[in-house]
């Protein structure tokens, strides 16, 4: 009876949870909803039914494809294009060199190493924006600037993804380490055959946190590729506000182009994704 009636209270308790996410699900659906609305009319029409809220708030009177027509027949696709090659390199670069970062953290044993995974967190707190311009500076000062290099660089190194692979490889026995180093594998052959094979959950998600801040960064794109063949989508994006006016319907169709890269990889990756989260914050 006992347990009837527990499992009776967490039926209860699932309901009432459910009940409090459905609402708080479609709030935050909505603004994304408004955009893609807003990208389906005519530009004049963008803020038109704003208010009163009216059911064509939402759903547009005149819906048309010309902004996404106009929009890709323009600049906007290289824009885009040059995104992705960023987002790529940084995410086979920025997660090779986390994983590697995170094994020496992790299973090798040197001076210093609490303290320099101390300074890694920490890093976590200092805002890139307030680096970013005289970093800008120095990399102007290399030559790297409007070239693929100079927007990669900054993107490779990701505290979070070094410390989400950290936290996954404590999980590993340290035995199967000292197994194979008995056996005569080197440190580089451990990591490779060991641990990389058996940690594919954490490193797509690494690869997702690198993937993230490359996609979506705006400031150091700015500063650091000014030339028009160079831009990124976000800086594409902001673009559309010029001096003479803002055209809102391709601004908002460029945002949900933009937006529905990152949407359609969540959506595939999203369970190694959580795989990898469950697993860096426990310990066997």
């Amino acid at each position: 009876m006992a347990g009837e009636s527990a499992t009776g209270a967490e039926i209860r308790a699932g309901r009432r949870a459910l009940w409090i996410a459905i609402p708080g699900a479609v709030l935050s659906v909505l603004p994304l909803v408004w955009a893609l609305s807003s990208a389906l009319r005519p530009s004049e029409e963008v803020f038109r039914y704003l208010y009163p809220l009216s059911w064509h708030t939402l759903i547009p009177e005149t819906v048309t494809l010309g902004n996404f027509v106009t929009l890709l027949g323009g600049e906007f696709h290289w824009a885009m294009i040059n995104s992705v090659i960023v987002a790529f390199l940084s995410v086979v670069l920025g997660t090779f060199l986390s994983a590697t970062a995170a094994f020496a953290l992790a299973v090798l044993r040197f001076p210093g190493r609490g303290a320099l995974f101390g300074v890694l967190v920490l890093s976590f707190l200092i805002p890139f924006e307030a680096i970013a311009i005289p970093l800008a500076t120095t990399f102007r000062a290399m030559e790297m600037q409007n070239t693929y290099i100079g927007l990669v660089l900054p993107g490779i190194g990701s505290g979070l993804a070094i410390f989400l692979l950290r936290q996954f490889f404590l999980n590993i026995p340290p035995s199967l380490a000292e197994a194979a180093r008995i056996d005569g594998l080197s440190w580089w052959g451990v990591f490779r055959n060991i641990y990389l094979p058996l940690s594919r959950p954490s490193l797509v998600g690494a690869g997702l946190v690198v993937f993230v801040f490359q996609w979506q960064s705006f400031l150091w794109p700015l500063l650091i590729a000014p030339d028009p063949a160079m831009k990124v989508a976000p800086v594409a994006i902001a673009d559309f506000a010029g001096e003479l006016g803002v055209d809102y319907g391709q601004m908002f169709a460029g945002a949900i182009l933009a937006a529905g890269v990152p949407l359609l990889v969540l959506l595939v990756f999203q369970r190694q994704f959580t795989a990898s989260l469950a697993s860096s914050g426990t310990k066997e």
